[in-house]
This record gives C-alpha cells, sequence and structure tokens, in this order.
C-alpha cells in the first residue's frame, strides 16, 4: 500500500490551478481530513478522466496518497446529485468557498464544517432564497470557528427585548441604544433581529437586512483588510440583498 494512501473520502473542490504542464493543483475540503492541497497529476491532457470530474460544487470521492503539505491524487469519483451552477448561484458558490478557503485552517478535521458546506451547496441546488442559504452558512460558520455573536442576552446579561434597537460588536454582547444609526465597527439591529438569528429563523426580510450587516460586520474582522472577489461580484448581482 503506499505510504499514507487514503480511499473513499468525500470531497468538495475549493480551488484549482495550473500546475506544470499538465497537472493541476486542488485545494480540497474533506470529511475527515479538513481543507488541504492535492496535486493532480496529468488533470489538464485531453484525455485525462479526471479533466471533467475536478469542478467546484460538485460532491466528490477522492482517493490520494502522499504525507505533508501536497498530497498526490489517486483517484476521483463523482457522486452525483449537484448540478453545475450558474449566474448568480455559481457567483454565491465562489462566496461560499472563498470564505472556507480565507478562514478554515489547512489540515484541521472538521466533519461539522463540511457537513455545513455541503448543506450550503444542496440548497443552492434546491432553489432557496440565495441570501437565506448565505445568511445561515455565515452565522454557522462563526459559530463552528468559535467566534458566534450573543443572540440572547445584551452586555448586562438581560433578556434581548424584541422592540428594542441594540448596537454589536466583535467580542462584544449587544449593547441597547436609542438610535437607528451605528458608530463605526458596530451593527445597529433590531432585538427581534437577534432572536431571529438565535432560532436560526430567515423568514422576514427585515431579518436578512441586518443580519447581512451584522454578519458582514463580524466576518470582516476575521477576514481582514483583504476584500472577498466574490462579494463584490454579488454586490453587483443584487444576490446579497433580498
Amino acid at each position: 500500500m503506499q505510504q499514507g494512501k487514503v480511499d473513499r473520502q468525500p470531497a468538495y473542490v475549493l480551488h484549482t490551478q495550473p500546475y506544470r504542464e499538465t497537472s493541476l493543483l486542488v485545494e480540497v475540503l474533506t470529511r475527515d481530513y479538513g481543507r488541504f492541497m492535492l496535486v493532480a497529476r496529468g488533470a489538464r491532457r485531453p484525455r485525462s478522466d479526471l479533466r471533467g470530474l475536478l469542478l467546484p460544487f460538485q460532491p466528490l470521492q477522492l482517493a490520494w496518497f502522499g504525507k505533508g503539505e501536497l498530497r498526490t491524487l489517486h483517484s476521483a469519483d463523482w457522486r452525483g446529485g449537484v448540478p453545475q451552477f450558474a449566474g448568480a448561484r455559481l457567483v454565491t458558490g465562489f462566496y461560499l468557498n472563498e470564505l472556507v478557503l480565507r478562514l478554515a485552517a489547512r489540515d484541521d478535521p472538521s466533519p461539522s464544517l463540511f457537513k455545513l458546506y455541503d448543506r450550503a451547496v444542496r440548497s443552492l441546488v434546491d432553489h432557496a432564497l440565495t441570501a437565506t442559504v448565505l445568511r445561515r452558512f455565515e452565522l454557522a460558520l462563526l459559530e463552528e470557528l468559535g467566534y458566534a455573536p450573543a443572540l440572547t442576552q445584551d452586555h448586562l446579561a438581560q433578556p434581548i427585548v424584541p422592540q428594542a434597537r441594540y448596537l454589536c460588536r466583535f467580542g462584544a454582547a449587544p449593547e441597547p441604544t436609542d438610535s437607528e444609526q451605528a458608530p463605526r465597527g458596530a451593527a445597529n439591529v433590531s432585538g427581534a433581529t437577534l432572536l431571529a438569528l438565535a432560532a436560526a429563523d430567515f423568514e422576514q426580510p427585515q431579518t436578512r437586512r441586518e443580519a447581512r450587516l451584522l454578519l458582514r460586520l463580524l466576518l470582516d474582522e476575521l477576514l481582514g483588510p483583504e476584500p472577498l472577489a466574490s462579494r463584490e461580484l454579488l454586490t453587483t448581482l443584487y444576490a446579497l440583498s433580498d
């Protein structure tokens, strides 16, 4: 058996780039081994069996061998059930991929993250409201990373009041406010929105609008100053709005 051989591992392709003359470097998210890089030798050859398989948003079953930062892909099989994305849903998928690439640590096994990503991709296939899919994924990703916002109590440990307004900042519990404005580094959201997020209820347009502001604020703290290319495209396509 080849050293470090792994068989039949559920995975998704997050990103590919050319490598040498005929190969690809493939960033993958796997169920049991987390995110890492594979080299797919000969994948760019016209007759390669891998050529039409290593595509984003397609559920795959991979086998590879080797250890270290760069492992070698042995085989890939399509698990089916997800058609190719197009238009706004394609850009939405790239946004999911960028978030995982930027925020998920390499070689950090996380079956729960894989499950979240798989659910988001399949929700897009089912023609769910794009904004709802994104907000659910963003909130769950923050929880997975250990940066979930406080949603049911304010900074004094008092229950959130649906009719009240709150200022929310990264790493801090919500603070009641009488203003509709938000200072720099804060999001001004209603108590109803916070409680809806706690219940994973995105039915109301106001919840989706305010959740977008809050989750973007929190994610930007983790992402740093470099913008997400896919977010710029999504904003242009109005896919982050209602």
